[in-house]
């Protein structure tokens, strides 16, 4: 009999009201698992239990929270094999691409455990004679996070850590359809040195559970990673409660490939940035904004490049993208190639359903040719691995096309000019811009976030943290009579 993965419920394993499957996209024959989905009544328990938690937690010493911090973190790192191989049969991203999140889920962790020990506050004199001010940082209290499935482990813990670091109470509502990897992160927390009711896994449909989370009045901060729709949806909840958010959602980004570029590095780094987790990603280069003057030379060996790439199953040697995460994920994917066709796009190759030793929902990768910034496949976000060619005249016309979108989450630019690199750096207008390297991948001790439609409210990893998971106190000191 399938074992069942639980809810983690105000300091308990518990099952729920009903259970989903969860099998690997890479081969549906295999059952990864039944996972409990929580009731209302769970929920309330386990935000009540929450707010006593969070209290007894922010009057931890610092060592002791780092201590536990630090303990998740070194667990995930130690457990990267086992942890990724998890990941990638439920997700479908290859294998080292699973294993490398959940390293990267740790360090996190340890960033964050560092943290604990180094949150200083600031002094001042008063205008006030013999007046001392004291400004620092509390908990916010009771936070609610809601993580996606392309990063299942890695979302969940840039948010996870940084709560638990600035003393807060975390209850977790996961992707339904990386339920797997959810409950091995919780097991690690639940072990650690922690008040009974600081973290809870609350597994449910968006539709119940999280739109009963978000409208909690129990609940003093909310931080999500998602669609656009579904970000205005919480937005539009929160305020109602005055609940503080904090949203990651969409993007269209661009990479701009100049005249004077290194067209292997470039192609290098459109394929990687495309395709890499089966363009499953909110930082993929889906637009690809290149130089009339080395359009053709980087075209071919892009379109070659692409041909090229392993599908696969996820665990296989030498996989270089894996499927795409579910049926419907799929069939959202072959609408917008036929969308992109019916606008006018030449499809070069890619963009077809694959038939594969097991079954799952296999793709190739697509490229589309000659296209225009005004088409649907370059305004909307596709979350597919498709990407399109847009032919420019100029460094001015790449930028203006870069910055023609009502996202704003990464940009980059390939080009040997410094002149070009610094104005592009300056102008591009997005939360996150590189040079000479793709527009997916960032590092964990920086901040991260967008403009426009792709994030909204303060920033999330890094120092910056601090600015969403805790409120500021300003005390005033006399020291009386001497």
């Amino acid at each position: 009999m399938q074992e069942l993965g639980r809810n983690f419920i105000a300091g308990e394993w518990v099952e729920g009201v009903s259970t989903v499957e969860n099998r690997n996209p890479s081969d549906l024959s295999d059952l990864v698992g039944l996972f409990a989905q929580a009731g209302t009544d769970q929920l309330e328990a386990t935000l009540d239990q929450a707010r006593r938690a969070q209290a007894e937690w922010a009057a931890y010493g610092m060592e002791r929270k780092q201590a536990a911090l630090m303990a998740i973190g070194n667990e995930l790192m130690a457990r990267a094999e086992e942890l990724g191989t998890l990941l990638s049969r439920e997700e479908g991203k290859p294998l080292a691409e699973g294993k490398g999140e959940v390293y990267r889920a740790g360090q996190f962790f340890t960033y964050y455990a560092a943290e604990c020990l180094r949150q200083l506050g600031e002094n001042a004199d008063s205008v006030r004679p013999g007046v001392e001010i004291d400004v620092r940082r509390e908990a916010v209290g009771v936070v609610a996070i809601i993580s996606p499935w392309n990063f299942p482990t890695a979302t969940a813990s840039w948010k996870i850590a940084p709560a638990l670091c600035y003393g807060n109470a975390v209850v977790w509502k996961p992707a339904n359809i990386t339920p797997a990897s959810a409950v091995a992160l919780t097991e690690i927390i639940a072990r650690q040195d922690i008040p009974k009711g600081l973290f809870s896994l609350v597994m449910g449909s968006g539709r119940e559970i999280g739109q009963q989370l978000v409208e909690s009045p129990k609940v003093n901060a909310i931080s999500f990673t998602g669609s656009v729709p579904v970000g205005k949806g919480i937005a539009a909840a929160a305020i109602q409660n005055l609940t503080k958010v904090q949203m990651e959602m969409g993007s269209k980004n661009a990479l701009a490939v100049m005249d004077d570029a290194d067209i292997d590095l470039a192609v290098s780094l459109a394929l990687g940035g495309a395709f890499g987790g089966t363009g499953q990603k909110c930082t993929a280069s889906s637009r690809l904004v290149v130089h009339q003057a080395v359009h053709d030379a980087f075209v071919e060996k892009l379109v070659a490049g692409t041909k090229a790439m392993k599908v696969g199953h996820a665990l296989g040697e030498g996989t270089q993208m894996g499927p795409v995460v579910s049926q419907q994920q799929l069939e959202e994917n072959l609408a917008y190639v036929a969308l992109g066709k019916s606008e006018g796009a030449e499809l070069a190759c890619g963009g077809q359903r694959l038939e594969m030793p097991h079954e799952g929902f296999y793709m190739s990768p697509g490229v589309f040719l000659n296209t225009t910034n005004d088409m649907r496949i370059n305004r909307e976000e596709m979350f597919a691995p498709l990407t399109s060619v847009i032919s420019v005249g100029s460094y001015d016309e790449a930028l203006s096309v870069v910055n023609d979108t009502n996202f704003g989450l990464t940009s980059g630019i390939v080009t040997q000019s410094l002149a070009r690199a610094t104005d592009f750096r300056r102008n591009a207008r997005t939360g996150v811009v590189t040079v000479n390297l793709p527009t997916a991948g960032t590092d964990y001790h920086v901040p991260f976030g967008g403009r426009g439609d792709s994030s909204y409210g303060p920033r999330e990893q890094g120092k910056a943290a601090a600015e969403f998971y805790t409120t500021v106190k300003t005390a005033y000191i006399s020291a009386g009579a001497v």
